[in-house]
C-alpha cells in the first residue's frame, strides 16, 4: 500500500478510533526503539508471517530518517538456503535482552510463540502486540497491544499499513523532516508534473 492508499484509508477512517489507535500503537513503538537505539525484533505466527509489515518499516525508516524502525524479521521456519535476513529464526527471540523490542502481530496465539515471548518479557524485552480479538494471553502480556477483532471495519493488513506509516510520519523532533502530509504532496507533485524541456 503506498502513501496515496494510506492517505485515502485515513479520510474513510476519519472520525473512527482506528486512526487514533494506529497512531498510539505507532507512538509506542516508535518511542521504544528510538530510545533504546534500535533492536526491533517482528515476529508472526508459523501461519502468518508479517513479510509486508517487514517491508514498510525498512522503507519508513529510510524515508523518516529514523533506522531504529527498520526491524530484524524473525521467522518461525527458516531454510539454512535462505538470505542472511530471512535466515533468523525463533532462537533470536530467546536471545533477546532489555533494551530490545519485540513487536508480536498474530491473528491467533500458538503456545510456543506465547512461551517464547513470555520469555522474551523476563528478560526486559519490551512486548508490542498486534493482532487478532483482545483480552488474550499475548495482550496480557504486552506492554502495548492493538487488537483487530474479526469483523472490524480493517483487517490486519490495513492495520499494519496504518502502524507503520505512522511510525514513520511521527518520527524525530518536530521539525527535523516532513511530515506525511508534505511527504505525500511532494509524491503528487512528482507524479503530476510535466517532463523538463529538453536542452
Amino acid at each position: 500500500m503506498d502513501a496515496v492508499r494510506v492517505a485515502l484509508l485515513r479520510e474513510v477512517l476519519a472520525g473512527t478510533e482506528w486512526l487514533g489507535a494506529t497512531r498510539r500503537f505507532a507512538g509506542v513503538l516508535r518511542g521504544s526503539v528510538v530510545a533504546h537505539g534500535g533492536g526491533l525484533l517482528l515476529v508472526g505466527t508459523p501461519e502468518y508471517e508479517p513479510w509486508h509489515l517487514a517491508a514498510h518499516l525498512v522503507d519508513e525508516a529510510a524515508w523518516s530518517g529514523t533506522p531504529e524502525l527498520a526491524p530484524t524479521l524473525v521467522r518461525q521456519h527458516p531454510r539454512p538456503s535462505d538470505p542472511a535476513h530471512l535466515a533468523v529464526g525463533p532462537g533470536r527471540i530467546s536471545a533477546a535482552r532489555r533494551g530490545e523490542t519485540l513487536l508480536v502481530v498474530a491473528p491467533e496465539e500458538p503456545a510456543s510463540l506465547l512461551e517464547r515471548v513470555h520469555d522474551a518479557r523476563r528478560a526486559g524485552v519490551t512486548v508490542l502486540a498486534l493482532g487478532g480479538a483482545g483480552g488474550g494471553e499475548l495482550a496480557a502480556m504486552a506492554h502495548e497491544a492493538l487488537a483487530v477483532p474479526e469483523g472490524a471495519e480493517l483487517d490486519l493488513d490495513s492495520v499494519q499499513h496504518l502502524v507503520s506509516a505512522a511510525a514513520g510520519e511521527n518520527a524525530g523532533p518536530p521539525g527535523s523532516r516532513r511530515g506525511f502530509r508534505d511527504r505525500l504532496s511532494r509524491l503528487t507533485e512528482a507524479l503530476t508534473a510535466p517532463p523538463p524541456a529538453p536542452w
